[in-house]
């Protein structure tokens, strides 16, 4: 469960990270960094499409700066994952209450 989340700043289960993460169901991977800071790629996702989650809840900064090209959207879905994308203040919203229901995994850009 995501207790709080503020520029730079997520707790969950009651631990504090200050650098990217990504929850999986069963533990959280801190310092979470990707090809190109700003842009998800394919790459960037692999290691979480192997845990085959039903959806792949993608934050993309207080401010929404880091995008997802089509092309990685389409590589998600094709994998029969349902991928939501949003400023990481409502994806962790999003998160807590999709999390209660389904196998779902959160890479979330804590920053800009």
């Amino acid at each position: 469960m995501i207790d709080a989340y503020d520029f730079g700043r997520i707790v969950i289960n009651e631990k504090t990270f200050t650098s990217d993460v990504i929850i999986f169901p069963d533990r959280v991977e801190a310092d979470w960094w990707r090809k190109d800071g700003h842009v998800l790629h394919i790459e960037d996702v692999e290691s979480i499409v192997k845990e085959k989650p039903e959806v792949l809840i993608v934050g993309t900064g207080k401010y929404g700066v880091m995008t997802v090209p089509s092309q990685t959207r389409e590589w998600i879905e094709s994998n029969g994952i349902e991928l939501i994308v949003e400023p990481t203040d409502h994806a962790c919203k999003v998160y807590n209450e999709v999390s209660k229901a389904k196998k779902v995994v959160a890479a979330l850009h804590l920053t800009c």
